[in-house]
């Protein structure tokens, strides 16, 4: 039995949604944006900024960022620091569903654990999103897709040195456009449970 399960996903995709019902059918914890409220509590990082620099890559990134300390470093690697502590503490418990924040490269040493990717059709993702993106046009509604798309894979190489979304990072790819949310979960739930 696998006793952690990372969910990286595509933006729209539903790995949030896949996450939760595996945590609850497996009896696990879930963690996912609460994972930066704890590593606000560790660095003594104020919430709201932290919100804002989450996921994201510093702007100057480059040849000096080797000359700062942790405490001088800009906040978004103090941040992705924090986090990454938090996840590795959380990974030493065990029972947990992790979605995002590279989980699955943090925890890559970990034996019993199950690395999972959540991708789907962009217009499947779009019809989906666009009800809770009620605020935004359909096309504006595309761009933020997009966009957020982006920025997860920049601050996957960031931070990681790997690809997002390529297939050596993961045990498996789930396309839930194709299958759907509810095959999805079943086979997680299936992999996580066989013993190795």
């Amino acid at each position: 039995m696998k006793k952690i399960i990372t969910i990286s996903r595509e933006f729209g995709a539903g790995g949030g949604e896949i996450g939760r019902r595996l945590a609850d059918s497996l009896g696990y914890d879930y963690y996912d944006k609460e994972l930066i409220l704890m590593a606000a509590a560790q660095a003594d990082i104020d919430v709201s900024s932290l919100i804002e620099w989450d996921e994201k890559v510093p702007v100057n990134f480059g040849f000096t960022q080797s000359l700062f300390n942790f405490y001088n470093k800009p906040l978004s690697e103090k941040i992705f620091q924090a986090q990454k502590q938090v996840i590795r503490k959380i990974g030493e418990k065990g029972h947990c569903v992790i979605v995002g924040r590279n989980a699955n490269a943090i925890l890559k040493e970990y034996d019993d654990c199950l690395n999972v990717f959540v991708r789907a059709d962009f217009n499947w993702r779009l019809n989906r999103m666009k009800d809770r993106m009620e605020h935004l046009t359909e096309a504006q509604a595309a761009d933020e897709i997009r966009a957020i798309d982006r920025v997860r894979k920049k601050y996957c190489t960031y931070y990681t040195n790997t690809s997002f979304g390529s297939m050596e990072q993961y045990d498996i790819a789930l396309n839930s456009s194709r299958i759907g949310v509810d095959a999805c979960v079943r086979a997680v739930l299936a992999l996580a449970k066989e013993d190795n």
